[in-house]
């Protein structure tokens, strides 16, 4: 298993890397940059995709030759002094090097526009997306894994075909459209005014005791976190069932119930090691996508600033540090927890080896 380990450790470097070269080379070609971005704000447009757009019909007729969108009129000595601020003097190998050597030392430099370290700023939205992450995996798996094997258990039954009806409907609505339901029936929107309609924490948190505060987070949390578990709860369920009915239909199950084992016996003895390997690698997929991939929508339904809002407002601002940091970042947790992954197999079933199945 060390030796795996090893091998996996190391492919990581080379992964990353790829990963970092394809967005570096894709955003080389992406209009509209942080220096445009100024120039459109000093000439008053907003944002540089309103002149890009079409918005700005008096910029892009001074476009001509210059080498920027609206750059024309400006000095210079001002463009030259914005390409040595954003590093743009150089060539694009020679930023990335550079990017790359930074990053390996974990400095992820400064916001372009927030006057902020790109990790302290990812730690700023970090308990927004901690919040949503983390309780919506959690309660994801405590619900759908028994619900799940209750099922396969009772397949067939009225009981599976009516809850099955409920996991369906609850996969088919979208997150946004059900975070907006929730909003109208439980936040004041139409019918009952139950939960707040905005923010993490309510106003005067510092002053309110240990338990007032866990009970003020937790009324806050509430309609996000359902919102944004309810398709993961679906698919994790069916997920379950499926693998616990393949089981069950195995001959080494007949065999156990023949030697007189009782059904919760053969089920939580024999089947549930064998049937939670699928559920188990589906776990980093589901984390990294729900704490990671933190829903734009939602937030912006429920006002949280997170991490979610902060990669759009960056790729909308193309502030590049919080790019390329936060991709570096998450990147590199995404493929260790991948690894973390196939050491909960071996924890799970210790008769798997990865080191006999690589060669």
């Amino acid at each position: 298993m060390g030796a795996y380990i090893a091998r996996r450790l190391l492919l990581v470097i080379p992964t990353l890397l790829g990963i970092m070269i394809i967005n570096f080379a894709l955003v080389q070609f992406v209009p509209g940059g942080p220096i445009e971005q100024i120039i459109a704000q000093m000439e008053g447009e907003g944002d540089v995709f309103e002149a890009i757009s079409g918005g700005g019909s008096d910029v892009m007729e001074n476009v001509d030759n210059d080498k920027y969108v609206g750059a024309r009129g400006l000095p210079p000595e001002f463009i030259a002094e914005l390409e040595r601020e954003f590093g743009f003097d150089k060539p694009p190998l020679e930023r990335f090097l550079n990017m790359i050597w930074n990053y390996m030392r974990f400095d992820f430099g400064e916001s372009y526009f927030r006057s902020i370290s790109v990790v302290d700023l990812v730690l700023e939205k970090m308990p927004v997306s901690i919040s949503l992450g983390l309780w919506s995996t959690l309660i994801a798996y405590i619900v759908s894994i028994p619900l799940g094997i209750r099922k396969a258990v009772r397949d067939g039954t009225s009981f599976d075909t009516w809850t099955s009806g409920i996991i369906i409907l609850a996969y088919a609505i979208p997150g946004f459209l059900f975070a907006i339901i929730l909003l109208v029936v439980f936040a004041g929107g139409s019918y009952f005014q139950i939960f707040p309609l905005r923010g993490l924490t309510s106003d005067g948190f510092e002053d309110l005791s240990l338990l007032g505060k866990i009970g003020d987070y937790f009324w806050h949390i509430a309609l996000p976190i359902v919102a944004s578990t309810i398709s993961g709860f679906a698919t994790l369920t069916l997920l379950t069932k499926n693998s616990f009915l393949d089981e069950i239909q195995k001959q080494y199950v007949m065999t156990a119930k023949a030697k007189g084992l009782s059904d919760r016996a053969v089920l939580y003895g024999h089947v549930f090691r064998n049937a939670m390997l699928i559920v188990i690698a589906g776990f980093p997929a589901v984390f990294i996508g729900v704490f990671f991939g933190s829903s734009l929508i939602i937030e912006t339904i429920f006002s949280l600033d997170g991490l979610g809002r902060l990669g759009f407002e960056a790729a909308v601002a193309r502030d590049y540090p919080v790019i390329f940091g936060t991709l570096f970042i998450f990147g590199l947790m995404g493929l260790v927890v991948g690894i973390l992954s196939d050491l909960m197999y071996v924890f799970v079933d210790p008769r798997i080896d990865f080191d006999k199945r690589v060669g």
